[in-house]
């Protein structure tokens, strides 16, 4: 483990760190963490979590941050680069008795200068709806425990709702509660609502409309972490069963899957443009999953233990635009991809994908990601064109595929055997215009359009050989862990590849849904730093810095490039915060 650059080198936290765009700097004026900043005593306490909301107040520092540290909540003004954190003064603190705080979400469509609704989910399974300004609290669901007994993994508002939200436990359930209503004092009776491989959903039979509304049961073992994709109609679960499983979440289909290497998957994320999932897990690896082609298209390496959270950054991903007559997909992908470069794309940006200009393709794009894990170390991964597009000529030398895959041929000879295992299938189009929207927009009316889009995903893999060639390390990990579940992807399905019975992490190896490692990319991290003394629990992304934060309690500000030194600019004068010290 200390063999990269001895030992001093590995054991010293960063304080920054420099990617293509520039400096990243550790903001120590801008940390966060409980008033008497003393280190938390983490041992068997839940992970630390963080939630922003930004209340548009006038002041024009309308950012606030809520984080749990052990028994307690904290609610801020979260003054990120601008201003020095003021720790003797939060707006709102509660010590819970009893139980912990797990997770919890911002309802950022009613946020506003006067009042915010925050939902809290609980290690003993409970859901508290607070409002941090009024200093209320409004609610609390699951109140007996009736519902679910087990911890709250995650919670989250249906995006574009104002009173719908949705609670994962660890019991594999997801239930999807409105908070008009009550609860019930019985435990509810559940009536079946649809069913599919390895999942059900269920509505709840009462005379009167109570919560929940719908009972999910996925997979087997806990749901560790759910995303709603960016236009709110997909939904990820990740479980400890290793699978990745994404839903229509209006018309409860199951739209793809994807078994983890081994172990349980942790986290995930949607890229901006909902194109790509990414996952983390026990196997210490970040998983790139195509959303469109339902397959993994590449896997990276850099965490020495699991990954406890994914997430894109919307501000350095970027999209360079070129001629559109060249462009292969609809004029409506086209302007989608613009609209989405536009959006997101800044000075920094748009020098990050002058790299691939080279090519001949109008539309070049770079999404960035990162990741942080129980190995306290913060990676940052860059998902260019030689993977999103691995059968066209690669435009650059493989920098960031198959480091680790020794035995790959050169990228001159036939690298593309290594990239795109169906490759003596004729060629598909360019992976991110072939199918999305016609796919996508209709996926809730339509759902053979749904099945369509899986099948071309699965005709890809028509040429793969399917034998089992059992490795010893393989079946030493997987015995070691156990991430048996049940296997639900249709593409699966029409593979024959696995009995619908409990599935043998073996069996999956080397297919559509779990590929060897030498059969997809392997990326390597554009940096990795380790940036905490304790596991990190918090990766944020924001437009002017990072925001990480380890199981001590400590939620650090990382400034981005150019975005650092203006500690206190002159909107900030009238800032409700108190003095700055």
């Amino acid at each position: 483990m200390a063999t990269e650059g001895g030992g001093k080198e590995m054991n010293e936290i960063k304080t920054q760190f420099t990617t293509r765009e520039g400096l990243y700097k550790l903001l120590p004026h801008s940390e966060y963490s409980r008033p008497n900043r003393v280190p938390f005593n983490s041992q068997g306490s839940n992970p630390v979590r963080v939630s922003f909301v930004n209340l548009n107040d006038q002041s024009g520092n309308g950012d606030r941050l809520c984080f749990n540290v052990g028994r307690e909540l904290y609610f801020y003004i979260y003054k990120g680069v601008r201003k020095a954190a003021d720790l003797s003064k939060p707006i709102d603190k509660r010590i819970y008795k009893g139980t912990q705080p797990t997770c919890h979400d911002f309802n950022h469509l009613t946020a506003t200068a006067e009042s915010v609704s925050l939902l809290v989910g609980f290690s003993a399974g409970q859901v508290q709806l607070i409002d941090p300004i009024k200093k209320e609290t409004s609610k609390l669901f699951n109140e007996e425990r009736l519902i679910d007994k087990s911890r709250v993994t995650c919670v989250k508002w249906v995006p574009g709702s104002e009173s719908l939200f949705l609670v994962a436990h660890s019991s594999g359930n997801m239930y999807l509660y409105n908070v008009e209503h009550t609860c019930g004092t019985t435990a509810p009776h559940y009536q079946l609502l649809k069913q599919g491989e390895s999942f059900a959903v269920h509505t709840c039979k009462s005379k009167s409309t109570r919560n929940p509304l719908l009972k999910w049961t996925v997979g087997e073992g806990a749901l560790n972490e759910f995303a709603f994709s960016p236009d709110g109609k997909f939904l990820a679960c990740v479980s400890q069963d290793g699978f990745l499983r994404v839903f229509n979440f209006d018309s409860v289909e199951l739209h793809g899957t994807m078994k983890s290497y081994f172990g349980g998957l942790l986290c995930v994320c949607w890229s901006p443009d909902g194109k790509y999932i990414v996952t983390g897990g026990e196997d210490d690896l970040v998983t790139v999953w195509s959303f469109v082609d339902c397959r993994v298209i590449a896997r990276g390496h850099g965490h020495k233990s699991w990954v406890s959270v994914v997430a894109f950054d919307p501000y350095t991903t970027s999209v360079e635009e070129g001629d559109p007559m060249e462009f292969s997909g609809s004029d409506e992908d086209f302007q989608d991809l613009l609209h989405f470069g536009r959006d997101r794309a800044n000075s920094t940006q748009s020098r990050l994908s002058k790299r691939n200009s080279t090519d001949s393709r109008p539309v070049s794009v770079t999404y960035r990601f990162g990741s942080v894990g129980q190995d306290t170390q913060l990676c940052l991964w860059d998902l260019t064109e030689d993977i999103l597009f691995p059968h066209q000529p690669l435009s650059r030398a493989r920098t960031h595929t198959n480091v680790m895959n020794a035995t790959s041929p050169p990228a001159g000879s036939n690298g593309n055997s290594v990239t795109t295992p169906g490759n003596s299938v004729p060629p598909p189009l360019p992976r991110s215009n072939s199918l999305p929207h016609s796919a996508v927009s209709n996926a809730g009316s339509k759902s053979s359009v749904m099945d369509g889009a899986i099948a071309s995903g699965v005709s890809k893999f028509a040429t793969l050989s399917l034998h089992d060639r059992k490795e010893r390390h393989h079946e030493k990990d997987h015995k070691r862990n156990h991430s048996m579940g049940h296997i639900s992807s249709k593409s699966s399905d029409k593979l024959n590849l696995v009995t619908k019975t409990k599935t043998d992490p073996a069996k999956t190896l080397g297919t559509p849904l779990c590929p060897r490692m030498e059969d997809v990319p392997l990326l390597e991290p554009l940096i990795c730093k380790k940036i905490a003394h304790e596991r990190l629990t918090v990766l944020i992304f924001l437009e002017d810095c990072i925001v990480t934060a380890c199981q001590e309690g400590f939620i650090c500000t990382w400034g981005r490039p150019g975005k650092v030194g203006s500690l206190s600019s002159p909107s900030q004068a009238s800032s409700p915060g108190g003095t700055v010290v």
